[in-house]
């Protein structure tokens, strides 16, 4: 059954994704495709003189928050020093047990503040058991 978006531009549809907590609960145990896009955006401008030097963006999508190599898929990028804004995108298998979760995390050593855009995205496809 399709439910309503709760806002402008979303897509839900079956059961396991709460919207409050951002996690996404498998309802049955199996292998799960993840996919996710976010748009981020760096809130100042890199200061001259600010070295490349750890100016990384690591976005992981993790099985009950445990970030292990073994329960995570994972997706480096570089801060380029041109450009404010840019997606970075991670996808993959991942099995779950019923009633595991999964969800996204953004590990940021790029020294400053960022911002996850509107129009990001997060989705869970159940691949067979």
């Amino acid at each position: 059954s399709l439910s309503q978006p709760e806002r402008e531009g979303m897509f839900h549809r079956g059961p396991g994704l709460n919207l409050t907590s951002g996690q996404y609960t498998a309802p049955t145990a199996g292998y799960y495709t993840f996919s996710s896009t976010l748009h981020i955006v760096r809130r100042e401008p890199r200061r001259k003189g600010q070295g490349c030097r750890g100016s990384r963006l690591r976005v992981l999508i993790c099985v009950q928050s445990r970030c292990q190599h073994n329960s995570n898929l994972e997706t480096v990028s570089r801060l380029e020093s041109g450009g404010d804004r840019f997606p970075i995108s991670v996808t993959g298998t991942l099995y779950l047990q019923a009633g595991q979760y999964a969800s996204v995390f953004v590990d940021n050593t790029a020294g400053s503040p960022l911002t996850v855009q509107s129009g990001s995205d997060f989705s869970a496809i159940l691949l067979g058991v």
